[in-house]
């Protein structure tokens, strides 16, 4: 997958969907300052991009996981793309929302899921995990067999390594944050100067910048 990898990493640096601003940097909702922004969501507008991280996850999910009775997306991000894997492969699609809806049948999981069934779930983007174990855990108590997970991007920090295997999840990614720096750096949107800072953030995200 290194190939896809760099074409991925790559074509989200193209569209935008990757922004670098170590000198003015984000702030995400956990309170953590960010050099980097990462919106998958960008990727649906973009039909040849579209089209191959669809194919990507089909092949991935193949070649780790076999079939699945089931693909399951996160919502809000990987909806679109979890339904148009889930199309390519011919099998039934489920969502998983981020906390129980508040009228209605009160559903977590949005779509028809058998107890046992076997899952992939699919997600745009992994931080910490947290949110996406969410949706893991979620499934589960619905007596779903989760096989793993797979995203887009991941920034690869060592807390979302641990959280993942604490809940014995599995883990694949098309893209990550080394192969999207050397993309990255190769192609020029950063600079040489700009890469200790990046590297910095990547091992200690929760105190970057707090001085």
């Amino acid at each position: 997958m290194e190939n896809i990898n760099q074409q991925i990493a790559a074509q989200l640096l193209q569209i935008n969907a990757i922004k670098f601003n170590p000198a003015n940097p984000f702030q995400w909702t956990s309170g953590w300052k960010s050099p980097i922004y990462c919106d998958n969501r960008k990727t649906l507008s973009f039909p040849g991009l579209r089209k191959l991280i669809r194919d990507a996850f089909v092949e991935l999910i193949q070649r780790v996981y076999g079939k699945p009775d089931v693909i399951a997306g996160v919502a809000t991000g990987a909806i679109a793309m979890g339904a148009l894997t889930a199309e390519a492969m011919e099998l039934p699609f489920v969502y998983v929302r981020s906390s129980q809806k508040k009228h209605g049948l009160h559903n977590t999981i949005e779509g028809h899921l058998e107890k046992g069934q076997r899952v992939v779930v699919v997600e745009d983007l992994v931080s910490t995990g947290k949110s996406s174990l969410q949706a893991v855990e979620a499934l589960r108590q619905q007596h779903a067999r989760v096989m793993g997970m797979v995203a887009i991007f991941t920034y690869g920090f060592e807390t979302a390594r641990e959280n993942f295997e604490e809940k014995k999840c599995p883990l694949h990614t098309l893209s990550d944050y080394s192969g999207m720096l050397e993309v990255a750096l190769r192609e020029g949107y950063l600079e040489q100067e700009n890469m200790q800072d990046l590297e910095q953030w990547r091992r200690d995200p929760s105190n970057w910048g707090q001085s």
